[in-house]
């Protein structure tokens, strides 16, 4: 595919931001919104794209953007949602944390707590909370995953099994219209499916952007979480399956501070 310089600037954008907008790329580039449009309708012909409304993503479905890029990709969002889901856990209980840049989120803003047991296969979350001594940090042993530092494989999925704990959060690269909760590598998703079995309430985060992505592989259902903590949740039919399964919505775009409950 020959590549005019304009397209290959939308496509490090996409792939640095996790998405690009058409109307910011007809103000970026001086050009219509309609030759933004006609661009990324190429792009995403020739597979360097996936279009979604208002925009487009990195072709994903079978690779996930690298991990510091996905740590920029709606920061603020992440802090939000991190708040929100530590708020939730009270002082001494037990818990996991799943690989994820959300996650990570929630991790950092567990400090205030005190008595925890963590248990992990995230290396960033215990190499975070090793240090304060009122934690008590496990981590899971298996193959080191070298792009993010999780922990996969079946050894860390029979060290998982050994625990059954309070909470559980975990995290998903894509979460589709049906309730399918969806990421890119099987070792990892064996890992986040012997977590969501082995915890008493399971509490997913994630942001707006894992609305409008695609994955291969199957975590698990949205029926099978307790609550799901999100900036916010764009898709009706999510909600409906919230509703339908008593699974607690919790939506914290504009309010930094106390979570906003819906569904």
């Amino acid at each position: 595919m020959y590549l005019i310089p304009r397209h290959a600037e939308i496509i490090e954008l996409a792939r640095a931001d996790g998405r690009v907008l058409v109307e910011d790329l007809a103000t970026q580039f001086n050009v219509s919104p309609q030759t933004i449009r006609k661009d990324l309708n190429e792009l995403c012909e020739h597979g360097a794209l996936t279009r979604i409304h208002g925009g487009a993503l990195p072709a994903s479905g079978t690779e996930n953007v690298e991990y510091e890029q996905r740590r920029q990709i709606a920061a603020e969002e992440k802090l939000a949602i991190g708040r929100a889901a530590a708020a939730l856990i009270p002082d001494h209980a037990s818990l996991f944390i799943n690989i994820g840049t959300t996650t990570e989120a929630v991790g950092r803003a567990l400090l205030d707590k005190a008595g925890l047991m963590v248990i992990t296969n995230n290396i960033n979350v215990a190499e975070r909370l090793r240090i304060y001594s009122k934690f008590e940090v496990i981590i899971a042993g298996g193959v080191v995953r070298g792009s993010d530092g999780g922990i996969v494989g079946e050894a860390a999925v029979d060290f998982i099994r050994q625990f059954k704990v309070d909470y559980a959060i975990i995290g998903a690269s894509a979460l589709d219209a049906d309730g399918a909760l969806l990421d890119f590598d099987f070792r990892e998703v064996k890992v986040a499916q012997a977590i969501i079995a082995n915890a008493r309430h399971v509490i997913l985060v994630a942001d707006f952007t894992k609305f409008e992505r695609t994955a291969p592989v199957r975590i698990a259902h949205l029926s099978q979480i307790d609550t799901f903590v999100t900036d916010r949740c764009p898709d009706e039919s999510i909600r409906r399956i919230c509703n339908e399964n008593d699974v607690a919505l919790l939506e914290v775009a504009g309010t930094p501070d106390m979570p906003k409950t819906g569904g």
